[in-house]
């Protein structure tokens, strides 16, 4: 059995102190937000509880979906650098980046570079440089890294798909599925329709969708919206699996948002036949502790189950939505 854990949307505080010149663009507004918003929100011991408690599962490997940081400036980029160097080595955390992490123009480039070993694929020759996506495979798992952040206009936080990442896409999971291994697909935003707001969409999805639909893959992971949110794409043998996760740095009490958590996904079985069970774990609304807070199958024996839940701890939280299609 393989043990896949899921983070998204670090957000890594407090902010740095930050020169005029780097005000003077869109990261005036992040600023604004992040002490007016987040800085109460996002603040304290949250992340490190929460990955201590994480590491203490042992899983084999760990999915991060993007927001490592939160206006890209280059002692974030350094100190998201340093966070991911405690939070596992470069073969054991794989990374894609979030809207976040592309804040302004040159910012994506920039954290690429600086997160490069855990944002590269396994054959050295797919660097980051030559673009994403990506793929890694340990052992009956193959993790395939796509990107959706870019800079945007102040006030959007939309990303990006294009055809030719979705055709690259295509050809490694098409690769994957006739060397049988369990294909899993890191993107930060939703690929899903109405799944974020409209200033926040993922522009392209519908390539996203005619990926799944014609080649498919068996589990999605994605972040951006700071919800334990479930959704379900067409894919060519069955519906394929999208999994959301809040934050890991919202602290509880936010009416809103959940306290943060991260999924841990354990995979079994073989092509065909493949067993796949989610467990959710995080803080617990009330701030006392962290705990267990939702576990339910999502495949078996290679068939959607449609979230059948096994357990479900007393002040569990129901997703946000359940959708089926695109």
């Amino acid at each position: 059995m393989f043990r896949l854990a899921h983070l998204s949307d670090i957000h890594l505080g407090p902010l740095p102190d930050l020169t005029l010149r780097e005000l003077a663009s869109k990261r005036v507004t992040g600023y604004v937000n992040w002490h007016r918003n987040r800085r109460l929100a996002m603040f304290g011991t949250t992340l490190i509880d929460l990955v201590t408690d994480m590491k203490a599962q042992v899983p084999d490997h760990v999915a991060v979906t993007g927001d490592l940081v939160n206006l890209a400036t280059k002692k974030e980029t350094l100190a998201a650098r340093v966070w991911l160097e405690e939070l596992g080595t470069p073969a054991n955390v794989s990374v894609v980046p979030g809207n976040h992490d592309a804040y302004v123009p040159g910012a994506l480039k920039r954290s690429c570079e600086e997160w490069k070993p855990y944002l590269t694929g396994d054959n050295p020759l797919t660097a980051v440089s030559q673009g994403f996506p990506y793929i890694r495979v340990r052992g009956k798992v193959a993790l395939l890294g796509v990107c959706s952040a870019e800079a945007t206009a102040p006030f959007f936080a939309t990303g990006a798909f294009n055809r030719g990442q979705a055709v690259a896409l295509a050809r490694m999971l098409e690769t994957c599925r006739a060397t049988g291994h369990f294909r899993v697909v890191m993107i930060h935003h939703p690929p899903i329709s109405g799944a974020a707001a409209w200033s926040k969409r993922l522009i392209g999805k519908q390539f996203f969708s005619k990926v799944m639909r014609e080649v498919g893959a068996e589990l999605v992971l994605h972040g951006h919206t700071h919800l334990d949110t479930l959704y379900w794409l067409d894919g060519p043998e069955g519906k394929v699996p999208v999994v959301g996760v809040p934050s890991a740095s919202q602290n509880p009490g936010d009416p809103e948002k959940p306290a943060a958590r991260y999924n841990l996904f354990e995979i079994d079985g073989e092509p065909g036949a493949w067993s796949l069970t989610q467990r959710e774990r995080g803080h617990r609304a009330d701030g006392t502790g962290i705990d267990w807070i939702r576990e339910r199958q999502l495949l078996s024996d290679g068939r959607a189950i449609k979230a059948r839940p096994i357990i479900d701890a007393p002040k569990a939280e129901e997703p946000k939505l359940v959708m089926f299609g695109s």
